[in-house]
């Protein structure tokens, strides 16, 4: 069976910093994306960061420049490194994984169940 796992969350004060780590295991031909999504109750899921497998990397504009995504999609694995928090950073971040069960199958999508990031003023 295939699994996705955050950890890293928890709080922090503003100006502070938290790093995320996402992995995945479980029958799995190849990843074709790594992404870093936030959600803050009654609002939307929002994509923060993506990873693609040939190292291109992609950050919404509200985290440009203070977030950094990194990882090895060959090893199921992706990191957020997040700096200059602001109490708005505040959410639930989940990670998604693209993949492949085939070489030349369809993609698929697994989410995480998420970790909590609490950013204080």
């Amino acid at each position: 069976q295939v699994q996705l796992v955050e950890s890293g969350g928890g709080l922090v004060q503003a100006g502070g910093s938290l790093r995320l780590s996402c992995t995945t295991s479980g029958s799995i031909y190849s990843v074709d994306a790594m992404r870093w999504y936030r959600q803050v109750p009654g609002n939307q899921r929002e994509r923060v960061a993506t990873l693609t497998r040939s190292g291109n990397t992609d950050y919404a504009n509200d985290v440009k420049g203070r977030f950094t995504v990194s990882g090895d999609t060959a090893k199921y694995m992706a990191y957020l490194q997040m700096n200059s928090l602001k109490p708005e950073d505040t959410a639930v971040y989940y990670c998604h994984v693209e993949f492949y069960k085939s070489y030349d199958g369809e993609t698929f999508g697994l989410w995480g169940r998420g970790t909590q990031v609490t950013v204080s003023s």
